[in-house]
């Protein structure tokens, strides 16, 4: 029952991580909440105090409000169960419990990208901006972003432009909109695309609440482009992320003392991020084809491997598909020596790069 599952996500102490944790051991949500204390103090990781708010179900009369602001609003609530919650946040340890979403489009659509970047966007980061989900549309991809001042404003206003749904994460509930400039944004964006948070509502916009969004905006998405970003701040945030999620990452460069490229030079330098340069970038090493696209690579006949390129792709013939870190603990070579013969490797149309940062042989 839905009570339940917003229940548990309310429990003290209790995360998203140790959340599932609960429901697996118990055998659902409800169990939780009627289990005896003495079966929830054996769980690992769950302490006393833990045990006597769910004893206690005190979460249940804020749980019982939030059913009638989603009743009345017409929320989507998503528990991490249900079958439309995102399936690319299920693979993230901690991708929440619990969803709460007002839009109309398909949050597991086969190709899903985010774009995020600094709040004070320059003509450059702006022009980027547009061009490239303008050259998107005709992927038909998703469009995500946090509804942010900048990059994140321009991300979803030019896929409303180019017919492109997109999804605003919040920091928040969905009782308010933050910034206020951006409510009439996010009132088209329900239209065509949707705002999902994990904040139930009366969240406020809380700083600690931002970083915890782009968990989100990192693991829902198939790739993470970052237009610009200074040295710190939530777009260097999101990449990182995403990085621990094995999601690809894709940077657009900037000039040396420009502070707002320092972020996306930082990340391409530190083989955090993929340099890109247009939307042909992304459609060749996410293997991407629209309709104006289809002319597949052939191999180079008879290939002169050199011997640290015949080691690779014996490597690589070992299995399926194989990651870059096996790839480096194999074959004990420098990771920028790999990233350079693999390179030379997929241009020869010897091997092909997958999502996720592997590779197979043609």
């Amino acid at each position: 029952m839905l009570i339940y599952q917003i229940g548990i996500t309310l429990i003290p102490g209790i995360g998203d991580v140790n959340g599932k944790k609960l429901v697996s051991y118990c055998g659902g949500t409800e169990a939780v909440f009627k289990e005896k204390k003495q079966a929830l103090m054996k769980i690992p990781g769950i302490g006393l105090s833990t045990v006597n708010s769910i004893l206690s179900q005190k979460v249940l009369n804020r749980a019982e409000k939030e059913i009638s602001f989603i009743d009345k609003y017409n929320v989507t609530p998503l528990f991490y169960t249900n079958k439309k919650y995102p399936q690319r946040l299920k693979h993230c340890i901690d991708g929440p419990m619990m969803l709460y979403y007002m839009g109309n489009a398909d949050l597991n659509s086969p190709r899903i990208i985010s774009i995020v970047g600094t709040r004070t966007a320059s003509e450059y980061g702006k022009e980027i901006c547009a061009k490239f989900v303008k050259d998107l549309a005709d992927l038909d991809v998703v469009v995500v972003s946090g509804l942010a001042y900048g990059i994140d404003t321009y991300a979803h206003k030019s896929s409303l432009k180019n017919d492109l749904a997109t999804i605003g994460i919040l920091a928040h509930g969905l009782d308010r909109i933050y910034p206020q400039a951006n409510k009439s944004l996010a009132e088209k964006m329900v239209l065509n695309g949707g705002l999902l948070t994990d904040f139930m509502s009366k969240t406020n916009p809380d700083r600690e609440n931002f970083p915890k969004r782009n968990r989100i905006v990192a693991g829902i998405a198939d790739a993470v482009i970052v237009i610009e970003s200074a040295i710190r701040g939530g777009a260097l945030i999101t990449a990182n992320i995403a990085n621990s999620y094995n999601r690809d990452v894709f940077a657009v460069p900037g000039k040396l003392n420009d502070k707002y490229s320092e972020g996306c030079n930082f990340l391409i330098k530190t083989n955090r991020a993929a340099l890109i340069q247009s939307v042909k970038d992304i459609k060749y090493i996410m293997l991407w084809e629209s309709d104006t696209d289809k002319s597949p690579k052939q191999q180079k006949l008879f290939k002169e491997l050199s011997p640290e390129e015949e080691l690779i792709v014996n490597i690589l013939k070992e299995n399926n598909e194989t990651s870059v870190d096996y790839i480096v603990l194999k074959s004990k070579l420098s990771p920028s020596n790999i990233a350079a013969i693999l390179l030379n490797l997929e241009f020869d149309g010897v091997i092909k790069s997958l999502p996720g940062k592997m590779y197979k042989c043609l």
